[in-house]
This record gives C-alpha cells, structure tokens and sequence, in this order.
C-alpha cells in the first residue's frame, strides 16, 4: 500500500476497524509506560533510598510541565497534519513536519536554559527540602540536558501517529520503554550510578528512539518525509500549531497546578498519611485513565482527517465509539475500586493506617469516576477539529475551574473528606457542562449538513 493511499485509508475503511488500529498501539504504549514508571521508582527506592524517591517525586510537576511545551507542538501539528492530510494539501502537511522540527528543537533549548538557570528555586517551589533537594537536583539536571531529545521524540511519535503510522509510533514507545528499564538495571542496580544513572537511562533510550524516528522520515519514499526548505517557521503554520497544542498544554500545566495545591490542602487536613494515600489513589486514577488517553490519541488522526475532508457522519461515529469505549473501560476501573479498595490499596502499601486511608480516599474519589471517559473524550474531539476554545474551556473546567474553588471550600465542612469529595464532584460538573456544549455544536452542524445538502 502507498503512502497516500494509506492517508486515505483514514477516509475509507470501516471506522471501528480504524479506531481499533489507531487506539490500541498508543494504549499499549500508555501501559508500557506506567509499568516503567513502577520500576523506575522501585529501584530508585530500593538501591537509592526514600530521601531519592521523595527526591523524584518532587520532580513530577516539573516533568509534567516539561510534557506540557511538548505537547503543545507534537499534539498541534500532528491534528493539523491530519486536517490537511484529509484536505489531500501534502505540501502544507509537509512543511508542517519541517517547523514541527524546528519549534521542538527551539523550545526544547529555552526551556532548558530558562529552567537550568532557576533550578533551585523551581524544586523548592515545588516541596523540596534540605534531604531531597541533592537527589531532586542531580535527576533533573541530566533530564533538562536531554530536553530537547524529549521534545522531538514526543513530536515526531505525535506526528507518526497522524502520518498514519501508528505502529511504528508504538514500536518507538515500547523500544524506548524496554530500553529504559535495561539501562536503568544497568546504571542504577549494576554500576551505582543513583538517581543520575535513572535520569540518563531516560535520556539515552530517548535518543536512541528518536534516531530512529528521524531515520523513517528521512526516506523519500514517505509521504511526509524530511527535505530541505521545510524548516524556516512560516507564522501562519505556527499559529495554527501552537492554537491547537494551547488546549493540551493548559490541560498539563494544570496538571502541574493542581497536585501542587491538592498536596497541600492533604498535608492540612492530614498531614503526610493523606498526602501518601491521596499519591496513591491518584496513581490508580492515572493508571486507568492511560487507556482513555490511547482512546484518544487513537481517534484523534481519524477525526482530523474526516474533518478536513467534510466526512462528518464517520466523524461522529469516531466519536460515539470512542465515548463507548472510554465509559466501558472506566466503569470497570469504578467497579474494581468500589470492590476491592483495601486489595487495591495494599498493592502499594503495608502500613495499617495507610491502606485504611488510601482505600476509603479511593473509593470517594472514584464515585463517579465512570463519566470521566466521555468528558475527555468530548475534550479531545473538539481539539481535533481546531474548536480550540470549546477544548481550552472544557480542559480548564475539570480542574482549574470546578476542582480548585471545591477543594478550597469543602475542608472548610468536612474537613479531610471535604477534600476527598470535591474530586468526584468537579469530575460531574464538568460532565454535566460539557454535554449541552456537545449537543449545541451537533446541532450547528446538522445545521450546516442540511443548507450544503439543499
């Protein structure tokens, strides 16, 4: 099959078998980087000690923010290319993937200076102390060297998907996973290195994934390769990339935002009992909801392309099946957690006091976790069709907007349950905002389907 006619697949072959294609490479990818992540902190733990594991998760916010500039570029050029992909304009898609280069290369650059220079004082903002600073600082000053190698293995993995290559996205998560836990065995357990050695086994396998990366689009053959006079950032291209990535990058920032305030409120309310049992239900959370997030990125491509190409019908099928799917998939993450939350609980704790709080924190903070999936999915399809705004407002309306006034104020009442309750209760205002939005823009465009038609 050749390349075009592969990007064309996206607009003719049956819309359940694409999803399938697309969402199951990128969920095993999530997967495959939750388990490195479990590992990662286990031997870090384990060889290092707790002042290095603490040390680590006082960078967590920081990594997200990381995340936050890559997904800006990689999430908005890789829907953009999948517009103009459907819009069969190659030419445009193409210097797409010229500036998707050079953006990665630059904001990689500055956010490793700008963060290089105030290293310090970021941590300490961030809830180190004197024991976990050394260990916060040595981890992130490798991962900041390696910054713009993130950047591009993230955009160009983003633009793979979009280029209708979303196995070959999922073999380089996979490589680069596989690859980190060796080297991390090899730079932490075999020669010592400490929490130096995790940080360059994350760069290393990163750098061997995008050589690889690279190499693909380096072949003349593909549709979307790398040529020159494709590099020079045209504004309008960037416009249009950074107008679309805003809504991911919010989402993350917020991200950020939110464990830092959601920690704090913990440690008021409870100290640091709460602030460890509400790390690792939000792991639990996190855990389930990587496979809504492959949802996602798998429909993502799918929905761009039939946009630009006014296919709307296998649109909103894309859509219906992906809310499906997301809901099926959380409500049985809801049933096990309303089940088994002292199993679930005990997975990552031996402390009596522990399991006891994080199973009941759980099970309040999962309550109506079964929504979760359709609001992000809604979220993500707006992003898709460049309805930047709609996806800016329903990404900030979870957290931002609901969650942060409610955690505030329900500790005021209930006191550490306060803070537990106002999760799930952003997590239904937000599900109950976005559907007469949803239901607004069908009707628009129902609208627009019938004045084409006549």
């Amino acid at each position: 099959m050749d390349n075009k006619q592969k990007a064309l697949e996206l607009g003719q072959k049956p819309v359940g078998k694409l999803l399938w294609q697309y969402a199951l490479p990128a969920i095993v990818a999530m997967t495959a980087s939750s388990l490195y992540n479990i590992i990662d902190r286990a031997s870090i733990g384990q060889v290092v000690g707790p002042d290095a594991i603490a040390g680590l998760g006082i960078t967590m916010p920081f990594m997200n923010l990381s995340a936050a500039f890559g997904a800006a570029v990689g999430v908005g050029a890789s829907t953009c290319i999948s517009v103009k992909l459907g819009q069969r304009d190659y030419d445009t898609a193409q210097h797409l993937l010229g500036n998707t280069v050079t953006l990665n290369l630059v904001i990689g650059f500055l956010f490793m200076l700008v963060c290089m220079v105030f290293l310090d004082p970021i941590l300490r903002f961030f809830g180190a102390s004197d024991a976990t600073l050394p260990y916060a600082r040595q981890f992130m000053q490798i991962i900041l060297a390696g910054n713009m190698i993130t950047h591009m293995y993230f955009g160009m993995n983003a633009v793979l998907r979009a280029a209708g290559k979303p196995r070959h996205a999922m073999y380089a998560t996979l490589f680069t996973v596989g690859m980190n836990i060796v080297l991390v065995f090899a730079f932490v357990w075999w020669l010592r290195w400490g929490i130096r050695g995790a940080a360059l086994a994350t760069v290393t396998s990163q750098t061997m994934a995008m050589c690889w990366q690279l190499w693909i689009f380096s072949d003349k053959k593909e549709l979307l390769h790398l040529k020159r006079g494709i590099y020079r950032l045209k504004a309008q291209l960037v416009r249009n990339i950074i107008a679309i990535g805003i809504s991911p990058f919010l989402m993350q920032t917020t991200s950020c935002i939110i464990v830092i305030f959601m920690n704090n409120q913990f440690y008021r309310y409870g100290g640091d009992m709460a602030v460890g049992a509400y790390s690792i239900s939000n792991s639990v959370v996190m855990a389930l909801f990587m496979f809504v997030m492959g949802i996602t990125q798998g429909m993502q491509p799918i929905v761009g392309y039939n946009f630009g190409a006014h296919k709307f019908d296998r649109m909103l099928r894309c859509l219906w099946m992906s809310i499906a799917a997301a809901t099926i998939i959380l409500f049985a993450g809801w049933a096990l957690a309303m089940l088994f939350p002292r199993q679930i609980a005990r997975i990552f704790a031996t402390d009596p006091k522990l399991v006891d709080m994080t199973a009941h924190g759980t099970v309040i903070n999962m309550l109506v976790f079964f929504v979760v999936g359709s609001q992000a999915v809604i979220t993500n399809f707006f992003q898709c069709i460049g309805k930047v705004k709609i996806s800016i407002f329903l990404s900030l309306s979870r957290q931002l907007i609901i969650l942060l006034p409610l955690a505030y104020v329900l500790p005021l009442f209930w006191g550490l349950d306060g803070v537990w309750y106002s999760m799930p209760a952003s997590d239904f205002a937000a599900f109950a905002l976005t559907l007469p939005i949803l239901w607004w823009y069908l009707r628009k465009l129902k609208a627009y389907g019938e004045k084409n038609h006549h």
